[in-house]
C-alpha cells in the first residue's frame, strides 16, 4: 500500500473509531452500544495495522473485540431487562462535570508535555526497547516481556477478566 493510501486509511479508520465511540455513549439501547464498542475495537485494530503494528492489532482483535466485547454482549443478554432501569438520573450533571474535568486535565497535560519525536532522545533501557519491538511486531519480544517483566500485570488482567465473567454470571443468575 502506498504512503498516501496508508494515510487515507488511517483517517478513515479514525473517523470510524470516533463515530462508533460517540455512538457507544449516546445510543439508548445497551446491546447496540456493545456492538458499537466491537466496531470501535476493530477500528483501533485497523489503526494499529496502518501503523505497522501487526501483532498488537491481532491482540486487539483477539482480546478486545473477541473476548471483552463478547463478554459485554453476554452480560447484556443475560441480565434482566435494561428497560427496567431509570433513564433519568440525577447524577448526570455531576458525571458530566467529572468527565469534563478529566478531559481538561488530560488536554492540559498533552499540550504542556514535550514529546520526543526522534528515537535518539528515547531512553536506552532494555524494557522500552522490547516494548518498541513488540509494537513493531516481534513475537519473541512479546514472549520475553510476558515471561519476565510483565508476569504480574498479565496475571492480574486474567484474574480481572475471570472476576468480570463470574460477576456477569452472578448478576444473570435467577434466585
Amino acid at each position: 500500500m502506498s504512503n498516501a493510501g496508508v494515510t487515507i486509511a488511517f483517517y478513515v479508520l479514525a473517523v470510524v473509531v470516533l463515530g462508533s465511540t460517540i455512538s457507544v455513549v449516546t445510543v439508548r439501547n445497551v446491546f447496540h452500544a456493545a456492538l458499537y464498542l466491537v466496531l470501535s475495537f476493530i477500528g483501533v485494530a485497523g489503526l494499529y495495522i496502518t501503523l505497522s503494528a501487526d501483532f498488537v492489532a491481532a491482540v486487539q482483535i483477539l482480546i478486545y473485540a473477541g473476548a471483552v466485547a463478547i463478554l459485554f454482549v453476554f452480560a447484556v443478554m443475560l441480565t434482566h431487562g435494561p428497560e427496567q432501569a431509570s433513564q433519568n438520573n440525577r447524577l448526570r450533571a455531576p458525571a458530566f462535570f467529572v468527565a469534563a474535568l478529566l478531559f481538561a486535565t488530560l488536554a492540559m497535560v498533552m499540550v504542556n508535555t514535550t514529546w520526543s519525536v526522534n528515537m535518539i532522545d528515547a531512553p536506552v533501557t532494555d524494557t522500552p526497547t522490547k516494548i518498541a519491538e513488540l509494537l513493531l511486531g516481534s513475537r519473541n519480544a512479546a514472549g520475553e516481556l510476558l515471561s519476565s517483566g510483565f508476569v504480574l500485570p498479565f496475571e492480574v488482567a486474567s484474574v480481572l477478566l475471570l472476576a468480570a465473567m463470574v460477576g456477569a454470571i452472578v448478576v444473570a443468575r435467577e434466585d
